[in-house]
């Protein structure tokens, strides 16, 4: 059974990225008609500074041949006072980056350091806010998100299997720009992992995300994130994530200065894992440096 799982998210996510490809072809025709057809089409553009809001992916996706490399940081808790300086003798860390096959088909990969974890993911923008003649109320995106987990197997000597080492994260991106100063995205999220630790627990977890930014400044913005996972899927000690920072933009950076309640820096890690509670000052300090090179 965890084998027939296993093959059919390779496939979701093969047809994922078959869906972008041909979603990119016909794009094209699109483009071609909105051109002939009129000049007042307008697509909204910088729904949000960058492409994640904080812990999650946004709608927003890197131009075609650009490379926004990134590097992620979560320290530790910052009620542990003076003796871990407020969780800076802690830190998890993620370096990876999204490479723009088209201005609306990236693709993505990293390691992090939590469960020395290597990811990767498709992501594609099917759908553009505009207005205009066929206004179209909010952007739409598609991501699909595979994990390995790299630790050494805890107990040998068993029948390991590798499945046993993948997770699968699956979203619909929906956003809208309401003005020129807030925006805000929904996000249903699917994660599924191929092996949990007893019987009680769900492989397949329903979660769904919000998350909104307010321009402050020219170039500074806050941000606000929250997933909800379902109830009756994880374990009695998880805790939902909840995050809050600024976006600056300092020429080609982008910094990212927040506090999460989450510890992990990938889509499985922070939806399914985190155990920290803001209430009882489980807070972490964190940031995100991203910076884009042109190819």
């Amino acid at each position: 059974m965890r084998n027939f799982i296993y093959k059919f998210h390779l496939k979701l996510q093969l047809i994922a990225v078959l869906i972008a490809f041909n979603g990119y072809v016909f794009s094209q025709d699109l483009n071609l008609i909105d051109d002939n057809d009129t000049e007042e089409k307008k697509y909204t553009i910088a729904t949000f500074k960058t492409n994640r809001i904080v812990n999650g992916h946004s709608i927003e996706t890197v131009a075609k041949n650009e490379f926004d490399f990134k590097i992620s940081h979560r320290f530790g808790i910052v009620n542990n006072g003076f003796y871990d300086l407020f969780g800076l003798d802690q830190a998890s860390m993620r370096m990876g980056g999204d490479f723009g096959i088209t201005d609306n088909l990236n693709i993505g990969f990293g390691r992090s350091t939590v469960e020395k974890t290597y990811d990767g993911f498709v992501k594609y923008k099917f759908l553009k806010q505009s207005i205009g003649p066929k206004p179209i109320p909010l952007t739409g995106v598609f991501m699909s998100h595979m994990g390995i987990n790299t630790l050494k197997w805890s107990h040998p000597e068993r029948n390991n299997l590798f499945s046993s080492r993948l997770h699968f994260t699956h979203q619909l991106l929906l956003a809208r720009k309401f003005s020129k100063n807030f925006s805000a995205q929904i996000t249903p999220t699917l994660t599924h992992l191929n092996i949990v630790k007893n019987n009680n627990l769900s492989n397949d977890v329903f979660s769904v995300g919000i998350g909104a930014r307010q321009k402050l400044f020219t170039r500074v913005s806050v941000n606000f994130e929250y997933f909800y996972v379902f109830p009756d899927q994880l374990e009695s000690n998880s805790s939902n994530a909840l995050s809050m920072g600024f976006d600056i933009e300092t020429g080609g950076h982008v910094f990212q200065l927040f506090f999460t309640n989450a510890y992990s820096p990938f889509e499985k890690g922070f939806i399914t894992d985190t155990k920290g509670k803001w209430i009882d000052g489980d807070v972490r300090f964190g940031f995100n440096i991203a910076r884009i090179f042109d190819f």
